[in-house]
């Protein structure tokens, strides 16, 4: 695996944005239009309660999930729409006649999410403070094992939405932009598990993102570092990246068996 190929490769997505507005715009619209409506939905539930005092915790949880569901979904869409960018410019075959592997490949896309991420957390993170007086660094340090483990929880629903559009093609495609969003509701971004029926309880216990909301709230309300929940979170995250990592690789070898690799964007 060679560091300059990787980079070239993650240099070829990020110019992208260099001479594009529309994906500029992208990165600001989605996290801004966020913002505003659920931000102002929490203020009006805060004041409904008739509870001032209950306001600052209130946001607190709400804004703190919803930039943290935020960097999940970045971090899925970074890896498979950088994929789909491919395909439709008709590229992907050239680059597997030059000498860059297809681990090198994924490496540059998995930094191609990571840059993204941090991206729309800054802008999420500074809109909330100008919109709301929210700061969402109350979290401290910890933050930073709460980020890490839902980047790699987004490489992994990335890389097997990758595998399932090679191997499937175009009628796959709209997998990039909903499947994050089927894990949402078991997740407890905006809820504890407790809320759950026992049965979906039981899937949210194999989501690491469950872990993760779940120790931003015990944060929030001063419980202390959530050690447990998040070691559970990373042991998950290291099995899933393993799995989707052994499933695209089985789906870019059956393709590449197959000569479809020639038809990727046909």
């Amino acid at each position: 695996m060679k560091l300059h190929r990787i980079l070239a490769m993650f240099w070829r997505h990020i110019y992208l944005y260099r001479h594009s507005i529309t994906r500029l715009v992208e990165i600001f619209y989605w996290p801004l239009l966020d913002l505003l409506v659920w931000g102002f939905v929490s203020l009006y539930i805060s004041r409904l309660s008739g509870e001032g005092k209950s306001t600052p915790n209130f946001l607190g949880l709400f804004l703190g999930a919803l930039i943290l569901w935020d960097i999940l979904f970045r971090s899925q869409q970074g890896i498979s729409v950088s994929f789909l960018e491919e395909v439709w410019a008709r590229n992907f075959l050239n680059l597997f006649v030059s000498p860059l592997t297809i681990g090198e490949y994924l490496v540059s896309l998995m930094l191609v999410a990571v840059f993204k991420v941090v991206v729309v957390f800054l802008i999420s993170a500074l809109l909330a403070w100008l919109l709301y007086s929210f700061n969402l660094f109350i979290l401290g340090i910890y933050i930073l094992p709460f980020m890490l483990n839902l980047i790699i929880l987004g490489w992994a629903i990335g890389i097997i939405t990758t595998g399932l559009i090679l191997r499937f093609g175009q009628q796959a495609e709209v997998l990039a932009w909903g499947i994050a969003f089927l894990f949402q509701p078991i997740s407890a971004v905006f809820y504890p598990v407790s809320v759950l029926p026992k049965f979906l309880q039981s899937l949210a216990r194999i989501i690491p993102a469950s872990y993760v909301f779940e120790g931003m709230r015990a944060v929030i309300f001063g419980r202390g570092f959530p050690t447990g929940l998040l070691v559970r979170a990373f042991s998950l995250n290291l099995v899933y990246l393993s799995l989707a990592l052994f499933f695209f690789f089985l789906m870019f070898r059956q393709v590449r068996a197959r000569g479809l690799l020639a038809r990727m964007g046909e």
